[in-house]
């Protein structure tokens, strides 16, 4: 019996990291309501930590990008596994807004940056070089496994329990699994008998520079759309996740099938990141971000008008399965247009204004909740801005830039 090339293994290890970092990071929308009541914090100054996390992790993102490229994925998702664990177990132990900001928003926020979806999918295309839409949506499926079982579970142990046991048994769990897993498994340097078939030859771990420097590459029209594009799409996300309980339980749908929902949406956003994979790698980026895009603005003007319970649960669902589908799509946007030898820091910088974005739209959405009474308006803004960035995925050109442009493009 022919042993799996460990390509394989690298892919279930980068997708047991992104269960776990990603399970626990959607976990903070399934406690909002309860910690808020217990905390007695506004919905606004408990979303400012969402919002710390977002700016610290965003900050981190490009030095973590650095670390990848230039010293070591091992060492980098290692360590960071160990903090984000760390920090995650010690919201267990908050008792003032300043420590939620400290754990959750500092501590928390850097562990998390170096064991997402950036580094992991950056490690998953050095093994999968000629498949990198679907190895990599493989891989953030356990993002979207691990908000179904994570905060499934959850949504149990808050029937029994309460939210500061939901945090310490997530801790230890992130401890105990993800720590030996990454220092036993994952390598570096990816050999020729390793890499799977229908990828070789193997991605050049050193690739000679793009003729594209670092600064030109920063400052394309291509990587400000980009930048652009994932901006709106953090804010939407994070506005979503973080209120999308609290704004279910405000229309008077219980606890249980509040926190079920969120569950469910990983499950849909399973579906939406493998999808997103395929159509990549048959046709590109831009197409599954398009679509995206287009869920998301029906889906918005949809919940506008209905707020019933059977309509918040089609409005988690179907948004649920875009969450995740810009995810991936990250290294094959660099990757077609700048090639591999930067793929860290640009993905990086780029997944870093999504963090900027997704903290702000957590904060956003909070504001608006407490100063107009209800997140109508933030739903509103949610649709436009769904319209702009569709329009804008169009204007990506997923072509090889090798050196500068100076003319216009062909009519």
């Amino acid at each position: 019996m022919r042993r799996p090339h460990y390509s394989y293994v690298i892919l279930a290890t980068g997708f047991f990291v992104l269960f776990f970092s990603g399970g626990s990071r959607f976990a903070f929308g399934l406690m909002l309501k309860p910690m808020s009541e217990d905390l007695d914090i506004s919905r606004s100054t408990l979303s400012l930590a969402v919002t710390t996390f977002m700016v610290v992790s965003a900050l981190a993102l490009p030095f973590i990008g650095r670390l990848v490229d230039q010293w070591s994925l091992k060492g980098t998702i290692g360590i960071a596994a160990v903090v984000g664990g760390i920090g995650i177990g010690l919201m267990g132990q908050v008792q003032a807004p300043w420590q939620v900001f400290i754990v959750y928003g500092v501590v928390f926020g850097l562990g998390n940056a170096g064991a997402s979806i950036s580094p992991v999918t950056v490690m998953i295309s050095r093994w999968f070089p000629n498949r990198r839409g679907i190895a990599s949506s493989g891989a953030v499926a356990g993002n979207a496994l691990g908000q179904l079982l994570i905060v499934m579970a959850l949504a149990a142990v808050l029937v029994s329990l309460d939210w500061r046991w939901s945090y310490t048994l997530l801790g230890i769990a992130n401890l105990a699994v993800l720590i030996p897993l990454i220092f036993l498994t994952v390598k570096d340097v990816p050999r020729a008998e390793n890499v799977a078939v229908a990828d070789a030859p193997p991605l050049v771990i050193t690739p000679p520079e793009s003729p594209l420097s670092l600064g030109r590459a920063l400052t394309s029209s291509q990587l400000i759309l980009l930048v652009v594009i994932y901006g709106i799409c953090g804010l939407q996300d994070f506005f979503v996740v973080t209120h999308i309980v609290a704004f279910a339980r405000d229309q008077g749908m219980g606890s249980v099938l509040a926190g079920n929902m969120l569950a469910l949406m990983g499950l849909m956003g399973l579906a939406g990141v493998l999808s997103a994979g395929f159509l990549a790698d048959a046709f590109g980026a831009v197409r599954p971000t398009v679509i995206c895009f287009i869920i998301r603005m029906f889906i918005f003007a949809f919940i506008v008008f209905d707020q019933g319970t059977a309509s918040i649960m089609v409005f988690g669902l179907f948004y649920g399965f875009t969450n995740l589908i810009t995810a991936p799509l990250t290294v094959v946007f660099v990757g077609n247009i700048f090639g591999v030898a930067r793929l860290g820091t640009l993905a990086g910088a780029i997944v870093m204004v999504h963090q900027f974005a997704g903290g702000f739209g957590a904060f956003l959405g909070a504001w608006i909740f407490d100063n107009r009474g209800s997140y109508d308006d933030a739903f509103k803004l949610m649709l436009v801005l769904s319209v702009v960035a569709a329009v804008l995925v169009t204007l990506v050109r997923e072509k090889r830039i090798d050196e500068p442009v100076t003319s216009s493009p062909p009519g």
